[in-house]
């Protein structure tokens, strides 16, 4: 799927600022012949793993890091089928809406397991749903394509309800938190240290992600980047220090929540918080046929609701060239 120029806008980086990004950085340059002269083009999500190398100790790469700031793991794949990056991180869900793109480029070369309890179906503090089947008929809010869209699928399976049952609203998280805020809808299936922020004023979770989602998010690369020898040992390295910041991070929740809020402005105690909350320890493992499975099944889930053209075969999504840099599941 071809994402739409205002759907990019509104996920914070433009058609093109894509563009850009690729003629800086063109699909087919003369590559360098060694690991000092070559520079890694990679996505960072604003307080996420891969912006603390640094604070982990593991910055002392034998080759060069571009870092560009994404919003979503939608616009992280794009930027990958446009030849602007190398690799980047998303959920289960974003390489499924590109795997029918001719050319597609995204290969998925690791799991990184981690915490499903900050996805959660949020009401107001004076709702009286006290289960998602009392939704019925309500307003939810969702942010379309991601986690928080396959959520509400299967709670809407699990509760017997059919799309047509509820009033669905499509929104990115900064407009959901506004229509929540607001009373425009009854209900928010929403991610991230933004549900903390939600509970600090009142909000209640109705129900987490535990037993919904896998669990997996994703670590893909270009193909093209995969198929060159140096930058594959590039990549292959950039994932072993990955896998040791994620270490670091469960070593210390209270060190992590501080670094965290240092990068992005909210404060410690909620993602101290979130840290405490979650559903398990954060770990970069190799790939298998477990993980494959896992998002075959989500992407049938979006096949069978009609939000594919038909049925998506996952597998040659993955590739597993980086799987000796990486522990087993």
């Amino acid at each position: 799927m071809i994402l739409s120029r205002r759907y990019l806008l509104a996920g914070g980086l433009s058609v093109a600022s894509l563009s850009a990004l690729a003629a800086c950085s063109p699909a087919k340059p003369a590559g360098p012949k060694s690991l000092d002269a070559l520079t890694l083009r990679t996505a960072t999500y604003r307080g996420n793993l891969e912006t603390f190398f640094d604070q982990a100790g593991v910055a002392d790469t034998p080759y060069k890091i571009a870092k560009s700031e994404f919003a979503s793991g939608n616009l992280i794949a794009e930027a990958i089928n446009a030849g602007a990056l190398d690799v980047g991180g998303m959920s289960e869900i974003p390489p499924i809406f590109v795997a029918g793109a001719p050319g597609n480029q995204v290969r998925i070369v690791a799991v990184l397991q981690g915490d499903v309890n900050n996805q959660v179906v949020l009401v107001p503090k004076d709702s009286k749903a006290q289960a998602f089947a009392d939704l019925k008929g309500k307003r939810i809010g969702y942010v379309k394509a991601t986690t928080s869209h396959y959520i509400l699928l299967r709670l809407l399976d699990e509760a017997g309800l059919k799309w047509t049952d509820i009033q669905p609203v499509a929104l990115s998280p900064q407009d959901g938190l506004a229509a929540f805020s607001s009373g425009a809808v009854d209900a928010w299936i929403i991610y991230g240290v933004i549900v903390q922020q939600a509970r600090q004023a009142g909000a209640r979770v109705l129900r987490t992600a535990k037993g919904i989602l896998s669990g997996n998010y994703l670590i893909a690369a270009a193909k093209p980047a995969l198929d060159d020898p140096l930058k594959r040992q590039a990549l292959g390295d950039y994932l072993g220090r990955y896998a040791k910041i994620a270490d670091w991070v469960n070593a210390d929740g209270a060190r992590w929540a501080q670094v965290r809020s240092a990068a992005t402005g909210v404060p410690a105690a909620l993602y101290l918080r979130e840290f405490q909350e979650r559903s398990g320890p954060t770990r970069l493992i190799k790939v298998s046929d477990a993980a494959i499975a896992s998002q075959q099944g989500v992407a049938d889930a979006f096949a069978a609701a009609g939000l594919l053209p038909g049925k998506v075969d996952v597998r040659p999504l993955w590739d597993d060239r980086l799987n000796s840099a990486l522990r087993d599941a």
